[in-house]
């Protein structure tokens, strides 16, 4: 039987995925939980809402942890599992070299101490490492070109990890595709259409979508594998769960939704009647936009994971209903 006495890490643990997780750890008897984020400054404060009513064992600084995993420090002995899901989201960030430092060289160092400390380690990579999809977006391919900084620092650390011929006793990537659900309160710009345009809708009585720039995409045709946090978090104790099964896999659902879906299906949950406006895109990410995206999870699949998962319409209503409308943290 599996100890709940394990020691757990996850980076990004007040953040929006991560705080997911460590919710249904606590339900499933997991308390040992070291969470490491960056808490500084307004964005930290407001992080700290999503661990409300969290059970956890510490809380230490991304920054600070880094220095007690390379001296060894008795805070991070005897770690089970790391759950690596803290990053630089930003994926208008022009900064390649932060972005370098602090998603792909810091990725290495925790895997480094994973190696050295025989833990299971489970990351997040990004769907954004698959570019414009013209390669496709099957997770064994390793021919990809992101458009931006951010989803090239995640396919380098995909890289590295891969042509590593050092292993982790399991060692799981997972691109993880348009994730939303609550808890995201503190991402301002990089927080889902969903949270934006419910609070359009009750400021403006509408929702604002970008308009198209290619003709085989009529306005608010653009497509996207939306997937509710929530599933997101079944699939990344799936892994836990069964620490054989290593290797890079998507998490989407499958199928690729219009973001037009997205906004009638927030209408309908919310009540009220259809209202879109289609706004011009910024200049600098005309360029480097994914007008679709859809999961190939054939390899999920292939291991065993047979949970169905939630329509675009159920996570929708449920994120409405039992979070936005109420303002409240998960």
């Amino acid at each position: 039987m599996e100890s709940k006495t394990k020691k757990i890490v996850v980076t990004g643990g007040a953040g929006f995925i991560g705080s997911n997780l460590i919710e249904e750890l606590n339900k499933n008897g997991y308390k040992n939980i070291l969470i490491v984020d960056h808490m500084q400054g307004i964005k930290g404060e407001r992080k700290r809402n999503n661990l409300a009513n969290r059970e956890y064992a510490d809380l230490i600084e991304a920054d600070e942890f880094l220095s007690l995993i390379e001296s060894e420090n008795e805070r991070v002995k005897n770690i089970d599992v790391i759950f690596h899901l803290g990053a630089r989201t930003d994926t208008t960030e022009k900064d390649k070299e932060f972005l370098l430092k602090n998603n792909t060289e810091y990725s290495k160092k925790l895997y480094n101490f994973s190696l050295k400390n025989n833990c299971q380690f489970i990351y997040a990579s990004s769907a954004a490492t698959y570019g414009d999809g013209k390669q496709g977006y099957n997770d064994k391919e390793r021919n990809l070109q992101p458009l931006n900084y951010y989803g090239y620092s995640k396919y380098l650390f995909d890289e590295w990890v891969l042509d590593n011929q050092k292993k982790t006793r399991q060692w799981v990537g997972l691109k993880f595709f348009n994730v939303y659900g609550p808890n995201e309160y503190h991402k301002d710009f990089m927080a889902s259409v969903i949270l934006h345009g419910f609070f359009e809708i009750e400021k403006e009585g509408k929702i604002k979508l970008f308009k198209s720039y290619k003709k085989e995409y009529p306005d608010g045709y653009q497509k996207r594998d939306f997937i509710y946090v929530k599933d997101v978090v079944k699939i990344l104790l799936f892994f836990f769960h069964h620490e054989r099964i290593s290797g890079i896999f998507n998490v989407g659902t499958g199928t690729a939704r219009t973001f037009l879906d997205l906004a009638n299906a927030l209408f309908r949950a919310i009540n009220k009647k259809p209202n879109i406006q289609f706004i011009d895109m910024p200049e600098e990410l005309k360029k480097k936009y994914q007008y679709f995206t859809q999961a190939d999870m054939t390899s999920l699949e292939m291991v065993g994971y047979r949970e169905k998962f939630i329509t675009l319409e159920e996570g929708v209503s449920n994120y409405a209903k039992s979070y936005l409308q109420r303002q409240k943290p998960l």
